[in-house]
């Protein structure tokens, strides 16, 4: 299970979307989650996915890293669609003692759903598509007007950036450390919900003493090359958007011009 989170790793390539501004790219995914939510009716909604497999067919990427990156929530997605069949008012579909299941809980579960899967594609899609310094550079260019209130935008951008690409890290880590202890002898698959709880404490102990101290190492190095924050500092590669980062954007615009007007005329 733990392999199949792909959560915070980059993909180099040479697709169109790679190609993107970094801070172009950011502004989309946010428009994205905007045209998710707006979305009320299946053909508006449906727009919404069309756009998604749109961005993610340009990226040349296989489509097994969607199901990767969404395979480890859907037990949770599940949990949280049944209740949600329960908890909405409509018409009556089937009832059975105290529990009713009606058409307004049907379609409410569903399009919940859709949109948190196309919401983790989407941002999958950018860090699939993005390096962790360009992101660390778009966060901090758009966040740049804060600075105007002394906010630390370069070193807010630094830590998201640094947690986001920790994230592989640490998977691979607790992989080691679950490995070694069944080699011990560990059994973290049967038994009672208590006995599971209690192996997993010889899991999660070495792994934030490990957290510790990759972060230790990491300032570190960081002191070492002389690291003092983002006052002053400079960028071998600076950011510049094209004719096809304007493209990228008007056409997610219309998109969500049409998610709006198609919910309006229904």
């Amino acid at each position: 299970m733990l392999k199949d989170i792909t959560l915070g790793q980059y993909f180099p390539g040479e697709s169109v979307i790679h190609k993107l501004d970094a801070r172009v790219k950011l502004i989309i995914t946010m428009l994205f989650v905007v045209m998710l939510f707006a979305a009320n009716g299946v053909f508006s909604l449906s727009a919404g996915v069309i756009f998604l497999i749109i961005a993610y067919s340009l990226t040349k990427l296989s489509p097994s890293l969607v199901a990767k990156s969404i395979k480890p929530v859907v037990p949770v997605l599940l949990v949280t669609a049944v209740i949600n069949i329960f908890f909405f008012e409509g018409n009556e579909i089937f009832r059975l003692g105290f529990i009713s299941i009606t058409d307004g809980g049907l379609k409410n579960s569903a399009f919940m759903l859709i949109r948190v899967i196309a919401l983790i594609a989407g941002s999958s899609v950018l860090t699939y598509t993005t390096s962790p310094i360009e992101l660390t550079a778009a966060i901090e260019k758009l966040l740049s007007p804060l600075k105007v209130f002394k906010f630390p935008v370069h070193e807010l951008a630094m830590m998201m950036t640094i947690a986001l690409r920790f994230i592989p890290t640490f998977i691979e880590e607790t992989e080691k450390i679950i490995s070694a202890q069944k080699a011990r002898g560990a059994d973290f698959e049967t038994g009672s919900i208590r006995d599971r709880a209690s192996a997993v404490v010889p899991v999660i102990v070495p792994l934030f003493i490990s957290a510790f101290r990759r972060a230790e190492e990491l300032a570190l190095a960081m002191e070492c090359r002389c690291y003092r924050g983002g006052e002053g500092r400079t960028r071998m590669k600076q950011m510049k958007a094209g004719p096809a980062d304007a493209a990228a954007l008007i056409i997610t615009f219309a998109f969500l011009a049409c998610v709006i007007l198609i919910d309006r005329m229904n």
